[in-house]
């Protein structure tokens, strides 16, 4: 395959990977604390032999796709009403207990199951300074204080427990709105939280529709290029075959 195609070729696969990303932006425009996620890509330059009539270095550029880059920016808060809604305002995370070991999460959507623990639509504790926060019968209705404090009728049950880390950009993706880290959980120093709130995605649609038809324009245009680089090659080798 010669150095075109191989061009084209990079190019079309980084639109592949770009409209995925944007894709599962859209799809998850509705979930609660999704930060929406954008393509790096880098230019790959590849030193060739100059060509017949061609003097002087040569070098040919490639796309290169370099990762993933997530936007930290925090999304609305939306009255629900919920006691167990909680939102984060400033930099922080929700710790959880899951069986793979403690993950973090945005996703404020918390409820209570039948053993009195707060915990994720997935069945994952919500943890407190003290380990999964539980609330008994005769608690009546519950509060949570701005700096995580859980109250109830019989006073205070416990805390939330509001980390962050030195390099939010480090945390691991792991579905379900959680994240793994390697890194050691600080306290959040600046996390408030809020009660019967969740915090939306920071996903804008329109502009995520509008990066869509940007890609796909460039998918066309480098497939137009492919295409007359093989029109260019057929056209070759048909006034070859003429030559006697």
């Amino acid at each position: 395959m010669d150095n075109a195609s191989l061009v084209s070729l990079s190019y079309q696969l980084a639109a592949f990977r770009s409209m995925d990303v944007i894709a599962n932006n859209l799809a998850n425009a509705s979930t609660p604390g999704f930060k929406r996620e954008s393509v790096k890509f880098e230019e790959y330059v590849q030193p060739v032999q100059p060509a017949e009539g061609q003097s002087g270095s040569q070098s040919v550029a490639f796309v290169r796709d370099a990762g993933v880059v997530r936007d930290l920016s925090g999304g609305s808060l939306d009255h629900t009403g919920s006691p167990y809604d909680l939102a984060i305002s400033g930099n922080g995370y929700f710790a959880v207990q899951t069986p793979a070991g403690e993950r973090y999460t945005r996703n404020g959507h918390f409820t209570l199951n039948s053993e009195g623990q707060i915990v994720t639509s997935e069945g994952y504790p919500l943890l407190g300074d003290g380990g999964p926060i539980t609330v008994a019968v005769d608690d009546g209705d519950i509060s949570f204080g701005a700096d995580g404090t859980v109250s109830g009728k019989q006073g205070q049950i416990g805390k939330v427990r509001m980390v962050d880390f030195a390099d939010e950009r480090a945390l691991t993706k792991e579905g379900s709105s959680l994240y793994a880290s390697s890194q050691s959980p600080a306290p959040a120093a600046d996390a408030t939280l809020s009660q019967g709130m969740l915090e939306s995605s920071n996903v804008q649609p329109v502009l995520e529709i509008s990066r869509m038809i940007e890609v796909m324009r460039a998918y066309e245009a480098t497939a137009t290029l492919a295409k007359n680089t093989d029109d260019l090659k057929r056209q070759a080798v048909e006034k070859l075959g003429t030559v006697q």
